[in-house]
């Protein structure tokens, strides 16, 4: 470019973090926006299995392959799949020289990122509330401390309730008619043989009609639990959250005639329960080219959590750099990068929309289910998922 670009990056996350380490290992500046606090102020959630075609695409292009090797989990791709009655039903195993998806603690992934960029790039605590496109074809951030910026690019990478996808896109998350309730287990093998036995080396899932268990080793013998149905956003109307036991109870009528090995998973949980609604973005989500700005990851194609997500949002990053250090332009850079990944998303987004249907039905189809009715949703099934928007 004639000029050097003034770039920000709305989010620290995987696809911002790995965006900006191209753009500065190719003399081009960036500046990174995170409204947390701190690299540590938060935990940064479970395991990633990184993709052969997509996420480890990515890190080769930043340079951080080898580490990310050092960092993985080869056997965590061990996948264990059982029913209702704990009965093993399907076994898989990756062979000893098996790379195609090794797992990776998220804050693992987000600290090898962080660790590669120069320091200073990763402004903490700085909220942005706004971004918007200039006449001059650049764009402008406004901060929550009301201050303002002006950039050649501004890159939304800001996850599912990104602050700067208005600037592109009316489109915002809907409930896809799907909860996971998140749980922990520390020190799995000693304090927890039940649930090692169960998860193995890396996942599990006991599923039956719309209702399934997924367990997901971490490192340090770390498990988590998901607990997903189909139902309404307020499945827990009438609870307060930060009662434990309460929901405990009601998650245990939820899953009543389950394995009671399976049901240790509820009963067994070290501190309380996250309530996780899960949310999506219309099928397919476009925009219009908007000068000066564009999005990546969850913020440009959040859709439900099939394996993709965090891959989708490191090569988007990667593709979206080398678009600025290829063109001569932010314009054509956009086009370019927007081309690919565009189609790109709604490809997966349809594929992610299609398996969650599969795994999670509209209605509980489990042959045994009439045995067991549920106390918490009426006759009739459960509810649908909101319908999907067309844009």
């Amino acid at each position: 470019m004639p000029t050097t670009p003034r770039i920000a990056i709305v989010g620290a996350g995987p696809g911002g973090l790995v965006c900006a380490r191209i753009l500065q290992q190719h003399g081009l500046p960036v500046t990174v926006f995170e409204r947390e606090a701190g690299p540590d102020s938060r935990s940064q959630g479970g395991t990633l299995d990184i993709h052969q075609d997509t996420g480890q695409v990515a890190l080769r292009a930043a340079g951080l392959f080898d580490q990310f090797l050092a960092l993985s989990r080869p056997d965590g791709q061990e996948w264990r799949l059982y029913d209702r009655h704990a009965t093993l039903i399907r076994h898989d195993q990756a062979g000893e020289d098996d790379l195609s998806r090794p797992e990776i603690d998220r804050g693992r992934l987000r600290t090898l990122l962080l660790d590669s960029l120069a320091p200073g790039t990763v402004r903490w605590n700085h909220s942005v509330q706004a971004a918007g496109p200039l006449p001059d074809g650049n764009a402008r951030l406004h901060h929550h401390d009301r201050a303002v910026e002006d950039f050649d690019l501004v890159i939304g990478a800001d996850g599912a309730w990104s602050r700067v996808r208005p600037a592109l896109s009316d489109a915002h998350p809907s409930y896809a008619g799907v909860t996971m309730v998140e749980a922990h287990f520390d020190d799995v093998d000693h304090r927890h043989p039940g649930i090692a036995h169960l998860v193995g080396g890396g996942t599990m899932s006991a599923k039956a009609g719309c209702r399934s268990l997924v367990l997901q080793r971490n490192s340090n013998g770390h498990v988590r639990a998901y607990v997903t149905f189909r139902g309404p956003q307020d499945w827990h109307a009438g609870l307060d959250l930060d009662d434990t036991e309460a929901v405990r109870a009601r998650l245990l009528a939820l899953y009543r005639g389950w394995d009671e090995s399976l049901l240790d998973i509820l009963r067994d949980n070290e501190g309380g329960f996250l309530n996780r609604p899960m949310f999506v973005l219309p099928v397919p989500h476009r925009w219009q080219r908007v000068p000066g700005i564009t999005l990546l990851g969850d913020a440009a194609h959040l859709m439900p959590p099939a394996g993709i997500g965090a891959n989708l949002a490191l090569l988007d990053g990667a593709d979206l750099a080398h678009a600025v250090i290829g063109h001569p332009t932010i314009d054509q850079a956009l086009d370019a990068y927007e081309s690919v990944m565009l189609p790109r998303a709604l490809d997966n987004a349809r594929t992610a929309q299609q398996m969650l249907t599969t795994l999670m039905p509209d209605t509980d189809t489990d042959s045994e289910a009439a045995v067991f009715p549920d106390p918490l949703w009426p006759a009739g099934g459960l509810p649908q998922a909101a319908p999907a928007h067309t844009g």
